[in-house]
């Protein structure tokens, strides 16, 4: 076990001290989670930054190009991967054609249906700004070896699939 100690190692002390009837061990990790997320965040956003997407925007089209060619998706399914609301999308969707990172084709399976294509440009701003956000990620997780990556996954999906089920 490490010696060192971070400001939850604190925050968990002085409650201990305070509330000794208490088990704090939820907040050892919690706590570190929330804080680690806020990391992320900022490397998230400032890599979507830099490729000029807004965090809405990545959504939408890492969502189209992990469709795989032609990357496309109706409305639908785009709602489906994204968890928005459908004016939400429709608004997004209307905001991404606007800066001609989408387009709107009609769907040749049903013709009153549509079908969201990225652009050329939109999959060069996907494609660079997923090359900075992996290097982002791995940065910030450097810290550990790739086994310890990979428990570390494996836990955080353990306590994942009790949320999405």
């Amino acid at each position: 076990m490490s010696t060192e100690h971070d400001e939850v190692d604190r925050i968990v002390g002085a409650w201990g001290a305070q509330r000794p009837d208490l088990d704090f061990s939820p907040l050892e990790v919690l706590s570190r989670v929330d804080r680690l997320s806020r990391h992320l965040d900022r490397a998230r956003r400032e890599a979507f930054r830099r490729c000029d997407l807004e965090p809405w925007e990545w959504d939408v089209l890492s969502a189209l190009r992990r469709a795989g060619e032609p990357y496309q998706l109706s409305p639908k399914q785009l709602l489906q991967q994204t968890l928005v609301s459908s004016g939400t999308m429709t608004n997004r969707i209307d905001r991404l054609v606007g800066r001609r990172l989408v387009r709107r084709e009609a769907d040749p399976g049903d013709g009153r249906s549509v079908l969201v294509t990225i652009t050329d440009e939109g999959k060069t701003r996907v494609d660079a700004a997923i090359t900075r956000l992996v290097d982002a990620e791995a940065l910030l997780l450097s810290v550990l070896s790739r086994s310890d990556r990979e428990r570390l996954a494996g836990l955080l999906r353990k306590l994942s699939l009790g949320f999405d089920s």
